[in-house]
């Protein structure tokens, strides 16, 4: 090759180097420049906090509730009132670091060798700075006591005089914590034997000033909304020997959406806080987040308590009155079908009238199944 044409060869190749050159350095800085505007973006979202879960409201979850601890105590009992059957005391106890009112009924007499027999007792919805803890569910704590239970009739958090936020049943953790909670005080209450009498109540003599119960007979009994609490409390601690619901709703959550419940009485929740809020909005958010309620569904299915059927170890019994306007009878005859493929022992009454609080002649038969049931698994 010629001087002239080595010349234009050697220009052409010096060209095209200095172009590759400039290309690879204009990407670099492109690449630069992505790299800095990424950080700028991520400097300028809001920061993000933590939380003790690992995704959002797994505290709702039963896998969750059931690595969590439940310990409380009794406190002093105040008398409010005595009869030749029972003796009933206000007490207290603690949830989350809330102190929670309850009516603790005792039976009079000696207690049994092995301890009362007991029942943590849950009300339905009554709106929170309308209840009180000794004006309601009277006539249902008086026949289970003259019937030799212990009867703890608990307020559940933000109720009555309870301390915290109302928490509200289906979108909630708290109402089944405060249930858990006082269940272990009952189980407490049985090791101490003597429960402290409140100097303000006088002086108490008679046998039911001293408390023995058989912590390993302790039931449930829940109505209304706390059928979902009392079916989450027990999916959370399996071996709860005895569980009885009067018309309750919302067990696979799918079921609120297909029956609904009717309450003219509920009043929606103005408090707002972290897991403690049963309104449409926190329900909203978790159908955003996660879907439809649905088996197939993973969050959907930890939290419904009848994704773990299989574990109970106890017993089941459900009363409602075909005539419930509140509460379709629907989800406890649903609720039974999925028992059907348990061996959970379980059975339903159904009463052709009495309404939502299966009153009336119904009441007094549906409290003989209740007790008939509670002797037969906590006696």
């Amino acid at each position: 090759m010629n001087r002239g044409k080595r010349f234009w060869v050697s220009l052409v190749v010096l060209a095209i180097l200095i172009v590759v050159v400039f290309y690879f350095r204009q990407k670099s800085f492109e690449s630069i420049r992505t790299i800095q505007n990424s950080f700028q973006r991520v400097a300028s979202r809001p920061k993000f906090i933590p939380t003790p879960t690992s995704y959002p409201f797994e505290n709702l979850t039963i896998p969750y509730l059931r690595k969590q601890t439940y310990k409380s105590s009794l406190g002093s009992l105040h008398k409010v009132a005595q009869n030749n059957n029972y003796t009933s005391y206000l007490t207290s106890y603690t949830s989350d670091g809330f102190k929670i009112n309850g009516l603790l009924t005792i039976p009079v007499g000696i207690p049994p060798k092995d301890g009362f027999p007991a029942i943590v007792f849950v009300h339905g919805y009554i709106p929170p700075k309308q209840y009180t803890t000794t004006d309601y569910y009277v006539d249902y704590v008086d026949y289970l006591a003259r019937n030799g239970f212990v009867v703890f009739k608990i307020d559940l958090r933000g109720n009555g005089d309870s301390q915290g936020p109302p928490a509200g049943a289906y979108f909630s953790s708290g109402y089944v914590t405060d249930t858990l909670n006082a269940y272990n005080a009952l189980q407490n209450a049985s090791s101490s034997g003597v429960l402290t009498i409140s100097p303000s109540a006088g002086s108490v003599k008679s046998p039911s000033s001293s408390l023995k119960i058989n912590p390993m007979k302790i039931g449930l009994w829940g109505h209304s909304m706390a059928g979902n609490i009392v079916m989450r409390a027990w999916a959370v601690k399996p071996d709860i020997p005895a569980v009885v619901i009067w018309a309750g709703a919302g067990y696979t959550y799918a079921d609120l959406e297909k029956y609904k419940i009717h309450d003219p009485s509920y009043q929606p929740s103005t408090i707002s806080s972290p897991g403690a809020s049963s309104s449409a909005g926190l329900q909203k958010q978790l159908v955003k987040l996660y879907g439809q309620p649905g088996s197939d569904n993973q969050f959907w299915h930890d939290m419904a308590p009848t994704s773990f059927l299989t574990d109970l170890k106890g017993a089941i019994q459900v009363d409602q009155a075909q005539d419930d306007t509140v509460v379709n009878i629907g989800y406890n005859r649903d609720l039974m079908k999925l028992f059907d493929k348990t061996s959970v022992p379980h059975q339903m009454f159904e009463y052709p009238t009495g309404g939502h609080n299966i009153s009336g002649q119904s009441f007094t038969r549906a409290m003989e199944n209740t007790v008939s049931f509670y002797k037969k698994y906590l006696k």
